[in-house]
Formats: structure tokens, C-alpha cells, sequence
């Protein structure tokens, strides 16, 4: 049997559809842990910044320069970056195939016949892998990732994703609980459910995303089920209801507002104003008092004025996210942005402003993880701490990291955890109770 390697990049749609390549090719290829050892070299990859490419493109060349020594290898690239660049990777000679994000049943034939086409991106309008069962292999077995959807209709101006991951279509709830079903028997604690739009999940115009929310909730007290993303104006408070109703839904929310600024919000196409999103934020505060609040950001859109700017740390002060991913704006080929608005923001300018958003968000997450102190948390137990072989970590509902002493927890357990201090991106504290 071959051996077959592959390195993932980007979100975690990504890794999820990684363990659907490998379970694609498992009848004929096995995986190994280094490059060097294997016979397929596969490339997963991510187009929604500029420096996630030029990553890739770096490691092509490294692979480039490795496949010139020792035995024979291919090379292949798929993913975002395939559906965006197509033919191009073929013709720079860096790979030897390509694959688009619904072409990966076509993974076993282009790697075995000669005459099989080896570039492969058209889009579909009803690939789901429905029947693939994921190959697990970076799993630590305690956390998955089950996607209910692909693709997203939203087409933000700035986004390549509806170009490179094609439209939207929501995955049988049947087939959807059944892998959960047998994650849990497996014994997996955790499953995230993934979408570019998780809200948008529809099966037959009557089956919607609280609906399988519940359903995934109501299998087991003990799993944990967590989703992403959530696009604001589609949060609706039904499914608010339902993560109130099952105290195993965890209380976190990832929802990206980008800008604080109703203007700049129209020029990227996000289909809400400032004010309707911090209407989301109260809702959530509302239904969900303890919830956390994520976010995405992004610093210097086309056309972004200083006021802007004020405006997006403006909502930052107002909505108290407890902590964000932070960008400045980096201009993708191909979208309506790219074609339609000028990138007209000084590089420095960026920065600046990104810089005072980072300032702000790590202030705003320390003063959340203050307020934690003292309290007493239900945690799932990950494995040890990055820094400390002493030391375990795990995540509380509001996915919040906490640090505490090893003692006599394993991985996978649930234990309780009382919070007595804390950094601005982490939680510390020692167990109280062990109900694992």
C-alpha cells in the first residue's frame, strides 16, 4: 500500500474535509507522519488570506525541492487555492494534480489511471460526501468536527469562499445525527458542527438548524455540541431558545461583525447594520447571560475612514466580546471587491488601526477572564498544558482555556475547576470535584 501524507491548512472546515480525503483513498493508501516518507504528498489549503497563500506556495517549493531526491513522489494541491488558481499550479510544475473542494471523490482515479484528468475543480451544487465516513486521524479522540453544510450564498465582497467552495447545500440531518451517534459511541465528548453559515441550515425547506441542534443535544446529556459559524443576520432567537433549553449546548457564540461601521458593513455586502448586530449581542446577553461572544474583525476595508475605524472599537466596547480574530484587509483576486472598490488604505494605516484593535480586544479579553475568578467551572478535560507537563488544559462551555495541576485527571474526563487567576488568553485554576 502507499503511503500518503497530507498537510492541512487554513480552518476547520479544512481539517475536516482532510479526513474525508483520507478515508477516500484509505483503500489504497495508508498515512504516514513525514513528507519525506511518502509516495503522495497532499496539500489542503486555504484561499481567505493572501499570507495563507504565500504559505503554501513556500511549502510547494520545499516539496518541490524534496521530490528531486530519493524516490518518486506526487504532489497535489487542493482545496480553496485549487478551485481559485486551477491550471496554474499544473503549469508551474510545482504538483502533478489539483482537486476542488467537491472533486475529492475523484481522488482515487486521478491518482491510479494515467488518462484520468489531473485537475479537477468544477464545483457542484449537491456534493456533501454523504456515505464517506471521515478518517479521524487527527483526532484526539475526545473533539470532532462533523460538517452539516457546505458552501456559502452570501458572496461578502471581500470573501473568495463562494468562488472557491461553491453554494450553499445542507447535508441529510439524518446522515449528520447518525455520525454523531457513532462519534459518541466511540467515545468522543465533543462535537463541533461546521458551516460557512450554520444558520442557514435547511432539509427540505422544514428541518432547520435549531431543529438539529436539538436533536444532536437531545442524544446524550453528556456530549458537548458546540457550532460554527454563525452569520449575524441569520442568528435568529429560536436557536437562542435552544441552547438556553440543553445545558450540553455550549454557551459560546462565534459571531464575526468585521466592522463596526454600518457604511463600510454595506460596502462588504454583510446584510446587517451596526445596530442590528449589537441587537443580536443584547439577545444573546438576554437568553444566554453566562454565553461568551467571539468575533472577527477586519481593519482598513476599501474606503475605511477614521470615524470607521472609531466605530469599530466602538462596538468592540459596547458588545464586550471576549476575545476576537483580528485582521487587516488583505484584497482577494476575483471577488466583487477586488473588481469593484479600491484598496485604498495605506499599508501603514492598516496596521495602525489594527494595531489599536488588538489593544483593545486583549484588554477587553482580560477584563473577561477577571471576571471568572472566583468561579467554579465544569471543564472537558484536552490533554496536558503547552507549557507544563504538570499541568492539564481544558475548555468550560464558554470555551474559555483553562490551565489547572495535573493531579490524577486524564484526557477526555470532565472535572470541575474553580478559576483563582488568569492571564489574557487563559484561565488558571485548581480541580474542585472530579464527576467524570
Amino acid at each position: 500500500m502507499k503511503q500518503l501524507y497530507i498537510e492541512t491548512y487554513g480552518c476547520q472546515m479544512n481539517f475536516a474535509d482532510s479526513e474525508i480525503v483520507a478515508s477516500v483513498l484509505s483503500a489504497t493508501h495508508s498515512l504516514c507522519e513525514k513528507a519525506q516518507d511518502a509516495d503522495v504528498i497532499i496539500l489542503n489549503t486555504c484561499s481567505i488570506r493572501e499570507n495563507a497563500e504565500q504559505k503554501v506556495l513556500k511549502r510547494l517549493e520545499e516539496l518541490h525541492a524534496l521530490q528531486k531526491k530519493g524516490k518518486s513522489r506526487r504532489i497535489g494541491l487542493i482545496g480553496c487555492m485549487a478551485s481559485r488558481y486551477k491550471t496554474q499550479w499544473m503549469e508551474s510544475r510545482l504538483v502533478d494534480f489539483v482537486a476542488g473542494p467537491d472533486a475529492y471523490r475523484f481522488l482515487p482515479e486521478m491518482l491510479t489511471d494515467a488518462e484520468a484528468p489531473q485537475v479537477r475543480t468544477e464545483l457542484s451544487l449537491d456534493e456533501t460526501y454523504l456515505g464517506i465516513t471521515p478518517l479521524r486521524y487527527q483526532s484526539n479522540g475526545i473533539s470532532a468536527f462533523v460538517p452539516i453544510m457546505r458552501g456559502c450564498n452570501n458572496f461578502c465582497t471581500y470573501c473568495v469562499v463562494p468562488y472557491t467552495r461553491g453554494r450553499e447545500r445542507s447535508r441529510n440531518p439524518e446522515s449528520v445525527l447518525q455520525e454523531i451517534r457513532d462519534l459518541a459511541e466511540k467515545g468522543y465528548k465533543e462535537i463541533t458542527l461546521l458551516g460557512q453559515n450554520v444558520n442557514s441550515y435547511r432539509w427540505e425547506n422544514a428541518y432547520d438548524f435549531p431543529r438539529l441542534m436539538a436533536d444532536a443535544a437531545g442524544m446524550d446529556p453528556k456530549l458537548r455540541i458546540r457550532f460554527t459559524t454563525s452569520h449575524p443576520k441569520d442568528l435568529s432567537d429560536g436557536l437562542l431558545e435552544v441552547m438556553a433549553a440543553y445545558p450540553n449546548i455550549c454557551k459560546n457564540i462565534h459571531l464575526p461583525a468585521q466592522s463596526g461601521s454600518t457604511e463600510v458593513l454595506r460596502r462588504m455586502n454583510r446584510k446587517y447594520t451596526r445596530e442590528s448586530y449589537l441587537e443580536r449581542v443584547e439577545s444573546i446577553r438576554r437568553h444566554l447571560p453566562d454565553a461568551t461572544i467571539s468575533t472577527d474583525l477586519i481593519s482598513g476595508f476599501c474606503g475605511e475612514t477614521e470615524e470607521d475605524h472609531r466605530q469599530t472599537l466602538s462596538l468592540m466596547e459596547t458588545a464586550r466580546f471576549d476575545y476576537a480574530f483580528m485582521f487587516k484587509y488583505s484584497e482577494r483576486s476575483g471577488t466583487y471587491a477586488a473588481k469593484h472598490l479600491a484598496d485604498d488604505i495605506p499599508d501603514e494605516v492598516k496596521t495602525a488601526r489594527l494595531e489599536e484593535v488588538i489593544a483593545l480586544q486583549r484588554q477587553l479579553s482580560y477584563e473577561s477572564h477577571r471576571k471568572d475568578i472566583g468561579k467554579t467551572f465544569e471543564i472537558l478535560v484536552e490533554g496536558p498544558s503547552k507549557r507544563s507537563d504538570a499541568h492539564l488544559f481544558g475548555r468550560n462551555s464558554q470555551n474559555k482555556v483553562i490551565v489547572f495541576p495535573k493531579e490524577d485527571c486524564q484526557a477526555g474526563t470532565y472535572v470541575h475547576v474553580k478559576v483563582i487567576d488568569c492571564t489574557t488568553a487563559t484561565l488558571l485554576g485548581e480541580k474542585v470535584q472530579n464527576n467524570a
